[in-house]
């Protein structure tokens, strides 16, 4: 599976959205965080948002949503016009059931788990995901440090999506730039979020093409 790049709106201009999504269009996905203040200690954007996102968006939305009650809201985000959605694993009441939902909905079921959850914990689902989100910082806020830890959750999960003939996609969220990316992508990313690295960069569409290049060339030798 080729690498995907998907750029995170938390570290764009929210006064000037379309201009920063626009930028970034030849990425593969939008990645919007979407926050509660309550399952992180942040709060960014919510529903009506997403919604107009979606419309506007040259790429499809990778909806990230890192709130309470995901059983409820998630398909929501699915009907606002996500195309994939990803569900904390430590907030939800039934993972399965969330996924179930969003595949109803023809949408990508995906799932997250925080530094702190063992990765034998999301293991059992596999067989229900379309995707895994493996947290390299701790959620709720942009521009955090690499954990270079985390990074065999994802030789751990590549290895059990293998053995069990698993299409499985492999995210990782968090730290994620040039002198990174070819760490995760070697441990069997193949779906990579970056925000200050694309955002903060001054020539957007040409740093998505850089992190491309590397990975792809991990990737390739891998």
């Amino acid at each position: 599976m080729a690498i995907q790049i998907a750029p995170s709106i938390l570290s764009a201009d929210f006064a000037n959205l379309e201009r920063d999504i626009l930028e970034v269009a030849d990425a593969d996905w939008l990645h919007v965080d979407v926050m509660d203040g309550h399952f992180v200690p942040n709060m960014t954007l919510g529903l009506p948002v997403v919604e107009r996102i979606a419309q506007v968006s040259p790429l499809p939305i990778d909806a990230h949503l890192m709130i309470d009650d995901p059983d409820r809201w998630a398909p929501r985000y699915a009907e606002a016009g996500a195309a994939s959605v990803t569900f904390h694993l430590e907030a939800a009441r039934d993972p399965r059931a969330i996924a179930a939902d969003l595949h109803s909905l023809g949408k990508r079921a995906s799932c997250a788990i925080k530094p702190g959850t063992p990765v034998e914990d999301v293991l059992p689902l596999i067989d229900t995901l379309d995707m895994v989100l493996v947290m390299t910082v701790e959620p709720g806020f942009g521009g955090q440090s690499f954990m270079a830890d985390m990074v065999p959750k994802l030789t751990t999960l590549r290895a059990a999506a293998e053995a069990a003939g698993r299409d499985l996609r492999l995210q990782t969220d968090g730290g994620i730039a040039r002198a990174t990316i070819g760490t995760v992508v070697e441990a069997g990313c193949d779906v990579v979020v970056a925000g200050s690295a694309i955002y903060g960069a001054p020539d957007r569409a040409g740093e998505i093409a850089a992190l491309r290049e590397l990975a792809e060339a991990v990737h390739h030798h891998a």
